[in-house]
């Protein structure tokens, strides 16, 4: 049964997850994966969630303040061998209901080409594609996202 916790990027779960999430995506990135890295710092993320099946970690995401009433998606990641069973899903869930009690009506968020399975995630939980924005604007590899709450 997967069970949702919500804490901070201080929680040592979801630190060895997000270290698993930047090994997948140093090889999917390539010589791509400094300038991605620099953007996504664990330190002060106040809002994380993880999923627990059957008391392990297994999957786990995260929001920021972005701008006005926006919040950011962040450092989403499931194991590997868990993927396919809903738990990325219930974590984006989770963050949007957490971010709407936060007082946010939309979420941004950006991930790479190169990351198919998160393309349609978010695409399947009704997020649509726009322009890049901020550091993301111009590069090539990069997808951006919305969802309006």
């Amino acid at each position: 049964m997967v069970e949702l916790l919500r804490t901070d990027s201080n929680n040592s779960d979801f630190v060895s997850l997000v270290a698993a999430l930047d090994a997948d995506l140093a090889l999917r990135d390539g010589d791509d994966h400094a300038f991605y890295a620099q953007y996504n710092s664990i330190e002060n993320l106040n809002h994380c969630v993880i999923a627990y099946d059957n008391g392990k970690a297994v999957g786990c995401g995260a929001i920021k303040s972005f701008e006005n009433n926006k919040v950011e998606v962040k450092r989403m990641y499931t194991l590997p061998e868990c993927r396919g069973k809903g738990i990325a899903t219930k974590i984006l869930v989770s963050l949007e209901q957490w971010a709407a009690e936060l007082g946010y009506d939309s979420t941004v968020l950006e991930t790479g080409k190169r990351q198919p399975e998160a393309i349609n995630l978010y695409l399947k939980n009704g997020y649509v594609i726009t322009d890049n924005y901020g550091q993301y604007i111009g590069v090539e590899n990069s997808v951006c996202f919305e969802k309006h709450l």
